[in-house]
């Protein structure tokens, strides 16, 4: 089977799914589901964990919620999983990020099954959305997990692990989030304009397409080089592209895939659900010439009449 069709086979296996990366279900309230018939291979839906900051890299306690309401990363711990920030962070030069997760019976959970290509994936945001880091760590006989990064700047961070545990109390995808505290002089930005396009090096990125809360939006990403269409994108973690969104003030976390397509670009469609209004902050992986690259978009979601919220009314790249 050539890779279109492995790739195909793959999205058709993904069950539609929204809230955080790689959670089955739906996390938002109402809203109606993605488009029957061919399945659109989307929403991955990241579960939720607890809310809390990591002061000098580590978790405080909270307590465990089991509600699936709740967007994804907004918690630390979820059904009796937590995640426990090890590293107290520093800026300007990698270092050795290290976290484990306990599950209910409070010890390291090692046992992890493969989505997407991994066992886990992690992601730090900086919490003004200007930084974006998508890392794939790996795990020691223990459950300890550790990734080498560079925090750019002293500041404020989240970081999410999105994961689905083995074992008989395992098996629901989760997406736990806990904070990250750089010291140093922070000087945090506004929230890049809204815009349609990116540009990332010699590629510029179009997104076409809404965000209507409560309903599966269909967002499409062209990508091109130089001018001309990208049509030989290459296969990442199991599909042509892999898009974040994170909800600006709260950092409410959403993972989505594309629907199934046997063409290597230039076209990238992806379904999304939003739970509210505001403004999303959306991180697009693709990967080309045998290197990954990452297109940032803010977007507006807007009910479905048009209104907007005031903040929105801003724009540019």
């Amino acid at each position: 089977m050539n890779a279109a069709g492995k790739l195909g086979a793959y999205v058709l296996g993904l069950a539609v799914v929204f809230g955080g990366a790689l959670g089955v279900g739906r996390v938002t309230g109402p809203g109606d589901a993605p488009t029957q018939g061919k399945s659109p291979a989307v929403a991955e839906h990241a579960e939720t964990g607890g809310h809390d900051g990591a002061d000098g890299g580590h978790e405080a306690a909270t307590t465990t919620t089991t509600s699936t309401d709740t967007p994804g990363g907004l918690q630390v711990s979820q059904n009796g999983y937590t995640l426990s920030l090890l590293t107290t962070p520093v800026t300007g030069r990698p270092m050795d990020l290290t976290f484990r997760v306990t599950g209910p019976d409070q010890r390291p959970v090692t046992g992890y099954k493969v989505e997407h290509d991994k066992k886990m994936h992690f992601i730090v945001v900086s919490r003004d959305l200007t930084s974006f880091q998508h890392v794939h760590p790996e795990m020691a006989p223990d459950g300890t997990w550790k990734t080498s990064l560079t925090l750019p700047a002293p500041g404020a961070y989240r970081a999410f692990a999105d994961f689905v545990p083995e074992g008989p109390e395992g098996g629901e995808k989760l997406t736990l989030g806990a904070d990250l505290q750089a010291a140093g002089d922070y000087q945090p930005q506004p929230l890049p304009h809204v815009s349609r396009t990116a540009t990332v090096g010699d590629y510029t990125v179009n997104l076409a397409g809404n965000l209507v809360p409560g309903r599966s939006s269909k967002l499409t990403l062209t990508v091109s080089k130089n001018g001309k269409p990208v049509t030989d994108l290459q296969p990442y973690l199991g599909a042509y592209g892999h898009l974040v969104a994170l909800r600006a003030g709260d950092l409410a976390y959403l993972h989505v895939h594309p629907e199934e397509s046997e063409q290597a670009g230039p076209e990238i469609t992806f379904y999304a659900e939003v739970p509210s209004v505001g403004n999303y902050r959306l991180f697009l992986d693709f990967q080309h010439d045998d290197q990954v690259r990452t297109a940032s978009f803010t977007v507006p979601a807007t009910l479905a009449d048009g209104h907007a919220p005031s903040a929105t009314h801003d724009h540019g790249h």
